[in-house]
C-alpha cells in the first residue's frame, strides 16, 4: 500500500508540472517585512532565504511559483486560510505529507501530498518562506522546536 501511495504521489507531482512561464519573477514572490528592511539579517529572514530554495526544489511543481496552486487539484498557499487557521496541520502536512479531503479558502481538495523527507529545520524554513511570501504575512516564526513537537497523527 505504501508503494502504491508513493507511486501515485510521484505520478501526481510529475503530472502537475507546468511548463508555463509566470509573469511574476521568482525574486518578486517574497516581500521583506517593513520591520526587517535593515541590512541586518534576522533569524526569520535567514530561514525565509533557506526556505525559498526548498520551495523552489520541491513545492513549486504543484503550488506554482506564485503560490496560487492549481484550482481543484493543488490548494493555493498564497492567501491560504489553512496556513493562518491550521498552523499545526500545515506543519504536519509538510513534515509527514497529507492525503484526504481538506478545504482551503472555501474550496475542497482531495489529493495526496507525499512526504518530502525534510529535516525539522527544512520544514521550518519552507513554512517560514510560504508564510511570508506573496500576500502572506504571518509574524510568528515557525521554529525547529515547534516542528519537532508536531507528531505524525494528531492526538
Amino acid at each position: 500500500m505504501k508503494k502504491l501511495l508513493f507511486v501515485f504521489g510521484l505520478a501526481a507531482m510529475v503530472a502537475c508540472k507546468s511548463d508555463k512561464k509566470e509573469n511574476e519573477t521568482e525574486d518578486e514572490s517574497y516581500v521583506i517585512p517593513s520591520s526587517e528592511k535593515s541590512s541586518e539579517q534576522t533569524p526569520l529572514t535567514a530561514s525565509i532565504k533557506r526556505g525559498k530554495g526548498i520551495y523552489s526544489d520541491l513545492c513549486v511543481t504543484c503550488h506554482l511559483p506564485n503560490g496560487k496552486g492549481i484550482a481543484g487539484t493543488y490548494p493555493p498557499l498564497d492567501g491560504s486560510n489553512w496556513l493562518t487557521e491550521k498552523r499545526e496541520e500545515s506543519i504536519r502536512g509538510v513534515k509527514y505529507g497529507m492525503k484526504g479531503p481538506i478545504e482551503v479558502n472555501g474550496e475542497k481538495y482531495d489529493n495526496v501530498m507525499t512526504p518530502m523527507g525534510l529535516s525539522d529545520q527544512e520544514v521550518a524554513d519552507a513554512m517560514n518562506y510560504v508564510m511570508n511570501s506573496w500576500s502572506n504575512k504571518i509574524d510568528e516564526m515557525v521554529t525547529v522546536e515547534e516542528v519537532a513537537a508536531v507528531k505524525e497523527s494528531a492526538e
